[in-house]
């Protein structure tokens, strides 16, 4: 009888396959979300019932979840959350997937989900930029370089959906995405310190629920109940928006950070803004051009230089 040995090379070679193929799979995922949101508004609701109905599905997982790291807490396996600490995942609740995602949803209705993606991408030199004003760290020739790459990028693709659509619409969608971008920086900044006591999943978990409730406040405090009565394939395409484009890449990405680390995850998550070309070419029938291809490239050397030197530095990306 053969039996298989399996040395701890093997295993760790194995382990590590796993954590890109769920990097890579989470970036995709996430960035597909862009798709899923044009295909929504085809019902003709606005941004807050597409939010709401995006929280209200995913709410129940990342309740169960929030439920299951408190039980811990009282069991003493984990740190107790302080009062400050829980006004703080609040706050980043509501910044960071809250009004994030709800900017972000506003500027879908009016650019291409590439150039929104490429937006969104710049969170990580927003992060830079905030931190070297705020805290007074200088900014280091490699990191200006990448500011100058990511910068150039989305201004290419910016410049040629101006001259393909409405002017106005594409200064309005862009100006809510990147607003977006900086409430998630915002957001990223905020967490740094407290995620090392409270842990990923928990934080992940405890904030998604804090905008869930949110988004639900908001929603029935701007339409009447009777919203909530919509056609099955807008409870379809929410159900998908919620399961497959939110709580399954949260936590595949988790589980791919615990297993090749922060940066290498980060940088594989830079298959998002080139997969949602081609998923927006395929689902949506939007051009593939020389413009957008250029500016993607850009926008990710920029951010691979911006994670090359933290990689190098020995900290996150």
């Amino acid at each position: 009888m053969n039996s298989t040995v399996v040395t701890p090379a093997a295993a760790g070679l194995s382990s590590r396959a796993v954590g890109f193929l769920l990097a890579a799979l989470g970036a995709i995922l996430f960035s597909g979300k862009a798709i899923v949101v044009k295909f929504t508004y085809a019902y003709g609701v606005d941004a807050v019932t597409l939010i709401a109905f995006r929280m209200l599905f995913s709410l129940p997982f990342f309740a169960v979840i929030g439920w299951l790291q408190a039980r811990r807490a009282r069991r003493g396996e984990i740190p107790v959350l302080t009062g400050r600490e829980r006004i703080k995942v609040v706050l980043l609740g509501l910044i960071g997937y809250y009004l994030s995602s709800f900017l972000d949803f506003l500027g879908l209705r009016y650019i291409s989900v590439g150039l929104e993606r490429l937006i969104l991408f710049l969170s990580p030199t927003l992060v830079l930029l905030i931190t070297a004003f705020w805290l007074k760290r200088p900014i280091a020739s490699r990191q200006w370089l990448a500011l100058l790459l990511s910068y150039a990028g989305v201004v290419l693709v910016f410049a040629h959906d101006m001259a393909q659509t409405g002017h106005d619409a594409v200064l309005l969608g862009s100006a809510f995405v990147f607003a977006s971008a900086l409430t998630y920086a915002l957001y990223l900044i905020g967490s740094g310190e407290l995620v090392k006591r409270v842990g990923s999943t928990r934080l992940t978990a405890y904030a998604m629920s804090v905008s869930s409730i949110a988004c639900l406040i908001q929603f029935f405090l701007l339409h009447p109940a009777s919203t909530l009565v919509q056609p099955a394939g807008f409870y379809g395409l929410s159900f998908i928006h919620a399961t497959l484009n939110t709580v399954l890449p949260v936590f595949m990405i988790m589980g791919a950070v615990s297993r090749i680390g922060p940066p290498l995850a980060a940088q594989l998550g830079m298959l998002g803004p080139v997969s949602v070309l081609f998923l927006a070419f395929w689902f949506l029938g939007e051009p593939i051009t020389a413009w957008q291809l250029a500016g993607t490239a850009l926008v990710l050397a920029g951010v691979f230089v911006l994670s090359g030197r933290s990689r190098a530095a020995g900290r996150p990306a």
